[in-house]
């Protein structure tokens, strides 16, 4: 495709006269809709004004690119206006503009027009090649001007990998330009940067994120091998990159009026040196030199769940496999009410594989804990992350207790820092071996033992009374209750409250309550791996490698397979499980199934009352919480 392709001779006016840039605005949208591609004429100029808004599309030197991207566009477009006297544009130099190109870009997949875009940006940047088109006689002399510097200028993509190697006493210099539409600016700052560069003989190469994505990416190699790196955007690019190295963080109008001044920093070498919170994570946007406090926090949350997940997924499946072995060898029918609570461990080789996945389960919250602490406190807080996370272990705020240890942890090892920052150096030396380990884990000692224990304990306490008064009432809206707590914290206080009232009713005799409880635990597990599997583009890589062992989790009652997944999204996934569990536990309690077993999942079917409809049931829970987990969780890049 060819830049006069998308322009057309009806929409070239050389002798408009607008004498405000609103004017000017109207009267290039007028110009487009000649050309008839516009579905919307007043949708689309409300796109072209929304853009303005955000940054003046005047870039300089006379030129300005307004552009409008939206579903008012049926076709990618270009129109082009020649003011002689110039309008007051409001341009980044203050230059009244004289040039104008208005650019229509339609909601499609299909973006071949944006490489053409992109090539007609940066020949804008040669002052000759401008200078002809504002002194062209006729619209037909315009699009012959363009047709031959298109027919002589290489493509965008050859334009920029095609960089050589740099020579020993050549400045190395590396940039990024981005800007939020992706069309123009981010092309013609990088222009601007490599003609400015290569004019002070150094080595340049410049990555562009535009609409159509990153192209010629910087490699790691010459990223370390990088004197400097200058950053030119408006939108976010990834940072974590370039941590150690000397970075300038500019506006992406800067790379286009200012590249020259870019340069001559990057070359004297008066940079700050960039460093990453988080280098396996970090993103920024180059207006902001950190995160923002929620991407801080999440940041900090997945330090401690990718850490956790071995632990999960390995002893899950031991656990899991215990059942399995107790469920084809043992007769439930035969068994005592203690041996049926002992499931999982009946027969000797159960037992051995039920031991080691529960030695491997144990460490779960204390390395939640430990590494959500060492993501804010870094290594003085491991230990005390792990304390926190094992007290919540043994005691009864679980899940939900680690996580609060974690990151208290976290800030009592900084808060101790700030403190010992004052001390004299000498006693400040032995701060790491004796006073953060001791004062910190005496301090996560004490808040566990008297504030979240405690509270999470008569959380507890409160959740089992509530339930016991529920008894008589309707058995639907009990499951309901039930199916819901049991994913509300996945082996929480909350968690534990249901499935300590479905045991308590098996010793009663009251069945149907504890299948209740169990489909209810089963749900998010297998939603969570099936969802993996059908919306593959709302799971980051690692979570879709390990979804599908969710399935083997669930089907044998262990909920805490879907914990990892709840902690990274828990605004996302915990209402979508929430939701399938109730309705699993519901429809358990209306088709008056029962469950004699207190653990097993699908192996204790032996001993389940309406099982063909008890596995209905689970199926159709399941299915609610994937379709809600597809449509609540939002589209990740990795």
């Amino acid at each position: 495709m060819r830049i006069t392709d998308l322009l057309d001779v009806r929409s070239i006016s050389l002798d408009a006269a607008p004498k405000t840039k609103k004017e000017a605005l109207d009267t290039l949208v007028e110009l487009m809709v000649k050309s008839e591609k516009i579905n919307d004429v007043e949708g689309y100029r409300k796109l072209v004004y929304a853009r303005e808004e955000e940054s003046t599309t005047g870039i300089g030197e006379g030129i300005a690119i307004p552009h409008g991207k939206g579903d008012a566009v049926d076709k990618p477009g270009l129109a082009a206006m020649v003011v002689k006297g110039g309008v007051d544009f409001e341009s980044l130099d203050d230059e009244p503009a004289s040039l104008f190109f208005l650019i229509a870009a339609p909601n499609t997949e299909d973006n071949v027009h944006l490489d053409v875009l992109s090539k007609l940006s940066m020949m804008l940047m040669d002052g000759e090649f401008t200078e002809s088109l504002r002194n062209a006689s006729s619209p037909e002399q315009f699009m012959e001007i363009i047709d031959k510097a298109d027919e002589e200028k290489k493509s965008v993509d050859e334009r920029l990998s095609d960089i050589g190697e740099a020579s020993k006493d050549q400045v190395k210099i590396l940039a990024v330009t981005s800007c939020p539409t992706g069309i123009a600016h981010t092309y013609m700052a990088a222009e601007g940067i490599e003609k400015a560069a290569k004019a002070q003989n150094c080595f340049i190469k410049v990555e562009t994120r535009g609409s159509g994505g990153a192209k010629n990416v910087l490699t790691a190699k010459e990223i370390e091998e990088a004197d400097c790196i200058i950053v030119a955007a408006d939108a976010q690019v990834p940072m974590d990159r370039f941590d150690g190295k000397k970075v300038i963080e500019r506006q992406v109008s800067d790379g286009i009026n200012k590249a020259d001044e870019l340069v001559s920093l990057a070359i004297s070498g008066d940079v700050p040196v960039y460093h990453s919170a988080n280098a396996s994570a970090k993103s920024s946007a180059s207006t902001k030199a950190g995160g923002s406090v929620g991407h801080q926090i999440y940041t900090q949350l997945m330090n401690g769940v990718s850490h956790m997940l071995p632990f999960v997924v390995g002893g899950g499946i031991l656990i899991a496999i215990s059942f399995l072995i107790d469920g084809l060898m043992v007769d439930m029918n035969a068994l005592s009410a203690a041996e049926r609570a002992n499931f999982g461990t009946i027969t000797p080789v159960a037992a051995m594989f039920k031991n080691i996945g529960g030695v491997a389960f144990g460490f779960m919250l204390p390395i939640l804990a430990g590494f959500i602490a060492m993501a804010i406190g870094d290594r003085p807080a491991l230990a005390v992350g792990f304390v926190g996370g094992m007290m919540a272990a043994n005691g009864s705020s679980g899940f939900l207790g680690a996580l609060a240890a974690g990151f208290a942890a976290g800030y009592i090892i900084k808060g101790l820092c700030k403190l010992c920052e004052k001390l004299p150096e000498a006693i400040e030396k032995i701060a790491p071996v004796l006073i953060y380990p001791v004062v910190g884990i005496l301090a996560m000692g004490l808040l566990m033992t008297f504030v979240v224990e405690p509270v999470m304990g008569g959380i507890n306490t409160a959740l089992n009374n509530g339930l016991s008064g529920m008894g008589g009432s309707s058995k639907i809206l009990l499951g309901l209750i039930l199916g819901g707590m049991m994913a509300i914290d996945m082996g929480g206080p909350f968690n534990k409250a249901a499935y300590v009232f479905g045991t308590a009713a098996i010793a009663a005799g009251n069945y149907d309550i504890m299948a209740a409880v169990m489909i209810g635990g089963m749900t998010p597990p297998c939603a969570i791996a099936l969802a993996t599997l059908l919306f593959k583009n709302k799971f980051t890589k690692e979570e879709r490698e390990s979804g599908p062992t969710n399935f083997i989790m669930g089907l044998a009652f262990i909920t805490e397979g879907a914990i990892p997944f709840a902690a990274a999204d828990p605004l996302h996934v915990l209402p979508s499980c929430i939701i399938g569990s109730a309705a699993a536990g519901a429809l358990s309690m209306a088709f008056g199934c029962t469950l004699m077993a207190p653990h097993g999942g699908i192996f204790v079917v032996p001993v389940m009352g309406n099982a063909l409809m008890y596995l209905v049931a689970l199926v159709v829970g399941t299915a609610i919480s994937t379709v809600l987990l597809g449509v609540f969780k939002k589209k990740v890049s990795a």
